[in-house]
Formats: structure tokens, sequence, C-alpha cells
């Protein structure tokens, strides 16, 4: 199913506006892998499009981790004009061009731009966190855990080894995920992750003669 079929002429106006613009600035500075450039819709904004039908219709803020060339925060910002969104970018030349592709977009309304690192990001507080193409579980789901809400849920693009992924954060974290199949990718899925919390201390697990 095409994530874009029933969009107005009007977000996907905003969409190739997008990719115009990602394609002139691609030319200065990476913002996607190069050789994905020639199917970018495909890989990059229906990618990105896919995981709106899993936010909440009634959430009212998301926060987008390393949103570096828009994806999927200028996407989501295009298609839910009722969410304010954050998107923190540590790297001054990505969050350059997102300001500009936002301000060319024309959106409704437009993210919050954030350029800070995200573990020292002030927090979000939001009912939604998103990234694409940023890190491991584990270490997503410590970087959410600063800008969510208690009740947010988390929305992760995952590849083809993200089963692994979750075995190695459930060492640390505990929570349920879901796993949705991506539409442009047999091997890869949207993890959806509800509200989760620090897994037990491992020490305590250990028999007596091994704790420290």
């Amino acid at each position: 199913m095409d994530p874009l079929r029933d969009v107005s002429r009007e977000t996907r106006q905003r969409l190739e506006v997008l990719v115009e613009t990602l394609e002139r600035w691609q030319k200065a500075i990476n913002l996607v892998g190069r050789n994905t450039l020639d199917g970018v819709w495909k890989r990059h904004v229906v990618d990105s499009a896919q995981v709106v039908s899993l936010i909440p219709a009634e959430a009212k803020t998301l926060a987008d981790l390393g949103s570096g060339g828009g994806f999927p925060g200028l996407v989501i910002a295009a298609m839910r004009p009722d969410l304010e969104i954050t998107m923190i970018e540590s790297d001054a030349r990505k969050a350059a061009f997102l300001g500009e592709a936002s301000r060319k977009m024309g959106l409704a309304n437009p993210p919050k731009l954030v350029i800070k690192r995200i573990e020292v990001a002030p927090p979000a507080n939001a009912e939604v966190v998103t990234a694409r193409a940023l890190a491991p579980l584990a270490q997503l789901l410590e970087w959410s855990d600063r800008h969510r809400k208690d009740t947010a849920i988390c929305l992760f693009h995952k590849g083809k080894g993200w089963q692994a992924e979750v075995d190695e954060a459930k060492k640390k974290w505990d929570f349920s995920p879901e796993a949705f199949a991506s539409v442009t990718d047999r091997d890869a899925v949207l993890l959806r992750i509800g509200p989760y919390t620090a897994a037990a201390d491992l020490r305590d697990r250990q028999p007596e003669g091994r704790r420290r």
C-alpha cells in the first residue's frame, strides 16, 4: 500500500519541494546515501511516510531525533500539520538544510529546530519519538528516554537485523515491541514501542557470590 496515495495535492507538492531541495544540497553535503538518490521517493519519502499511520490521531507533540535530511521529520510535518514537531540535529550544515527545506515547503506548522546533540538538547517532552537510520535500538531508547513523556510511544525504522537489536536492547530496557512490515523493504520493519522502563539491575539477578 502506498502511504502517499490519499495525500492532498498540496502535501505532495510540499514533498516534491523537499526532494528538490535535498537534491540541490546533496551536491555540497552528504544528507542521504549517494547511491539512494536515484530512488529518493521510494527509499526516503515513501519510507518515511509509512510511519504516519502509526502515529496516534490524538497525539499533539513529536520529537524526531537526528533529523539529518528531513526523514522522517519533514515528511511527517507535511502530512500531519496538527503536530507540534521538534527536530533535533547536531550537525549545523544539516540543520541549515532542514531550516531552508522547511521554509521552501511552506509548511502550515513548521517544526521547531534544535541544533544540539540529542543527549544535551532540552527535553522535548514528546508524546511520540521517531528516528530513522540513526543508531542501534538500545542507544535510541536511551536517547528517547530524555525526550519522551512517560506514556509516549517510539517509532523507529529498522533493517533486517532488527530482532538482534531488540534482544540486545532488552538487556537494559523493559519493553514490548510491535514490528510492522515495511512497504519499501521486505527485510525491514517499523518498530512501535510503548512506555518502557530501565531493566532491573543485573546485579540483583546474580547469585550472592557474584554480586559486588
